[in-house]
Formats: C-alpha cells, structure tokens, sequence
C-alpha cells in the first residue's frame, strides 16, 4: 500500500470499508465484490505507475470509470486493486479545424457536451447516464445510446487514444488522424474490449455539428411490426433522423407512475417510437409530412419547441429510473436484425414467464439498431434462469447477448452463444499476448 501511496498521495489510496464501499458496488445494486483498496490516479504516468508497481506484486486491477456499467464489470472481482479513473478529468480545448477534443478518461459526457457545444459542435454519442458515465468507460464498453442511428457507437468517435498496457508500458496515439493505413487498428481494438487489455487514460474524440434545430414526434402504433415497417420511409424521407426510440404500454405505466406525467394520448396504445430530428433549419414541416404519410400509425405528437421536446423525450428517458424504483431489475442489453424484432417482443413476455411466472418485463430501445433493454422485475432469485432464457431467445434469432453495455461478469457464461470457438480463442490469444499474467479485469469477458 505505501508503494501505491508514494505514486497517486496516500489520500487516494482507500482502504477503509466505509470509503471503498461506493466503489464496490455497481450501478443496479446487482453486482459487488471486495477491493483490497481503491486507488485514484490523476495521469497517465500514475496509472503507468501503478500497474507496474501492481505487476510486479502479481495483483489483479480492476478498472472503474464512473461506476455506470450495467454487467457487473467494474465491480472488484475479489481481493484486487480497483483503479478509479475520476481523476482523469482534464478538459482539453477544442480544435474547430479538425472538430477534435481532447479528455482524460474521467471526463463524464455531460462535459465533454458542455465544452463541445460551448464551441459550436456536439457529440455524436448520447445517452441517459451523461452526467455519471465516464468518457474512458464509453470507449471501454464501445457504448451506444440514442444516436447511434446517425454518428455510430463510441468507437467510431475516437480519432486517438493514450492507453496503459498491463505491463505499464504506454500505447500512445492522439494525433486524431482521420486516414491511417498503418496496420493494425490498435484503438479499435482497444475500444469495446472492456478493460481487459489496456486502461485508457485519454482520448481524442471526433465532434460532430451542433443543430439547434429540432422537432420530435412521439408515434402510437398497434404493434411492434407497425413501428418497424414505418422505420424504413422515416429514414428515406428524413436525412436530418437522429434517434428512434421504442417503448411499451407497461413500461410507459410505470413512467407515469412514478414521474406523475400526463398520458400522451387519450388512449393507451401498443407500441410507442420516439423519433427526433436535428438540422441547421427547422425539420418540422419534414417531420410532420413523413409522419402525416406514415403507414399503421395510430397516433401521433410533435413539439417543436423545447419544452415540449423535453417533455416527450421524459416518457423514454425516464423509463430507466422508474424501473429501478420498482425493485433491482435482470437488466439485459440484446440486438438482433431488425427483421427479427417483432418476432422477439413477441416471444419475451412467454419465455420469460416460462421460468418466472411472476416476473414482468419492461422493455425499450433502439429500434434502427435492433437494439432491446430488456429490464425484468420481481424476478426473485430466479436472475440466472431468466438470463438464460431470454438470451438463448435472442440467439436463435442470429442476435447478440450484448448490443451496447459490453458482457462484464454477468454474461461470460453466455459469450458462446453470439461468438464462436474461433472467435473466442482468438479474443483469448489477444487477451495473452497484451495481459500474458491476467491481470486486468479478471473474470471479464473470459471465466
């Protein structure tokens, strides 16, 4: 400990359970474990430090940024160092000729929005955690959120990359090159491998404009099949489309109930989708076309303004919060081909009673991506099995186990059924070849 005290100050080197426990516990209050200490770097030469000095002990790291993830991965596995990114959190300025940034890895979304749109750009990933989820966590996870639609996931936001290798050793690259044929895509790879590789200690992020203006639609469908054969003529008729949003009567229920909103239409429907434009002139005479042309809608709202954007987009955004009033959900992230997405919301609620009958399933997401979080209350002690049957569901149907918030802990037992033997040794190989001891991240992504 007085080594790790010497290289970060013994301030942020946490040993008290009092003091570890916010660490030691995730997000969903699902998953915890026991730190032998928290230690806080502020750079990338303490992190350098710290690993070394970690490696030559032979103790494991686990890698925490802001403690938002959803699958258990970074929680403490057990007797090991938790390195705590927060302190990462130098805001760099942003260059307008390049649209690039600069930021520490413990620099939350909500900032980096800030100082972006602050200069005339935004970011091209958004989500509801933005003012705990942290930029190093996002590129971990290859995070995705509502704009996925429009600019990508997380990893196609990042032009360069600082990252501390198991070793110590820095992997270095912030030049922010749009156009590099060098070999191997070593960010990429990075990106998305949830901490088992490498920490990333700093990033530089592509920015994307920043549209003032915007309209929003909420659209009632009476199924899920009518919101996604409706999504094709959004895209086609809508080049200024920057999310769509999908939720449900039981879980739009909740949102009223626990938010106190108002019903958005005089009846309930099946399926709602929430979509937003965003351009440099107003879209809402598009907006409002493509929605009059639509075909299976039910029903329909747009807001123009912001306050009734804000509130439109509270019946999606709040549905998280909701939930976890409700009790400690199984909460699973899944995709599969859009195609396939009618055929899945129709095949939960049965799977899911056949192993819990008392359980309800909540559901919302991503339609563009094929994306569902699929939250499941009053499961009991019945976590396991539900996992087990919802996700074999969405592997029949060609999907992945993990569409946006990465396999962590909690899904390691399920990786074979979205990757092959091949893949998975190969992912092994790598894991070896960069972290030969296993010291970062143990028990994530492999057993």
């Amino acid at each position: 400990m007085k080594q790790l005290a010497d290289i970060v100050g013994a301030e942020h080197v946490l040993t008290d359970p009092d003091l570890k426990a916010s660490y030691e516990t995730d997000w969903t209050q699902r998953f915890t474990g026991s730190a032998l200490c928290v230690v806080r770097p502020a750079s990338t030469e303490e992190v350098a430090a710290v690993l070394r000095a970690c490696a030559a002990e032979g103790l494991k790291v686990t890698v925490q940024g802001g403690n938002t993830g959803l699958v258990g991965g970074g929680v403490p596995a057990g007797g090991d160092v938790l390195v705590s990114l927060t302190r990462l959190s130098t805001l760099g300025t942003v260059d307008p000729a390049s649209a690039q940034v600069t930021v520490g890895a413990g620099v939350t979304l909500a900032a980096l929005q800030g100082i972006a749109r602050d200069a005339g750009f935004d970011v091209g990933v958004d989500l509801a955690a933005r003012d705990s989820a942290t930029i190093g966590g996002l590129i971990a996870t290859n995070a995705g959120g509502i704009r996925v639609l429009r600019y990508g996931s997380m990893r196609q936001q990042v032009v360069g990359l600082t990252a501390v290798l198991p070793d110590g050793s820095v992997f270095s690259r912030m030049a922010g090159l749009e156009k590099d044929g060098t070999g191997y895509d070593l960010m990429g790879l990075i990106a998305g491998s949830e901490g088992t590789l490498a920490i990333v200690t700093e990033a530089r992020v592509r920015l994307v404009p920043r549209f003032r203006a915007r309209a929003v639609a909420l659209l009632a469908f009476s199924s899920t099949q009518a919101a996604v054969d409706v999504l094709p003529g959004l895209r086609s008729s809508l080049p200024s489309l920057a999310a769509a949003e999908l939720f449900y009567a039981p879980g739009l229920a909740l949102v009223r109930k626990h938010s106190g909103l108002a019903a958005p239409f005089p009846e309930e429907h099946e399926a709602y989708l929430l979509v937003e434009c965003a351009d440099l002139t107003d879209p809402t005479s598009l907006l409002v076309q493509a929605v009059e042309t639509a075909d299976g809608l039910v029903d329909a709202r747009i807001a123009d303004d912001a306050a009734g954007q804000r509130a439109l987009w509270a019946y999606r955004e709040t549905h998280t919060e909701s939930i976890s009033a409700e009790g400690v959900p199984v909460k699973l992230d899944v995709s599969v081909p859009v195609r396939s997405l009618p055929s899945l919301v129709e095949r939960l609620a049965p799977t899911i009673a056949g192993v819990a009958p008392s359980a309800r399933p909540i559901v919302f997401g991503h339609v563009n991506e094929g994306n569902l979080h699929v939250n499941v209350l009053d499961a009991g002690d019945l976590h396991e099995e539900v996992s087990d049957a919802v996700l074999r569901l969405v592997a029949s149907l060609d999907g992945s186990i993990s569409s946006e918030h990465g396999v962590g802990r909690a899904k390691v037992p399920w990786l074979s059924l979205s990757r092959s033997t091949v893949e998975i040794e190969t992912m092994r190989s790598i894991k070896a070849a960069l972290d030969p001891h296993g010291l970062l991240n143990p028990g994530v992504l492999f057993p």
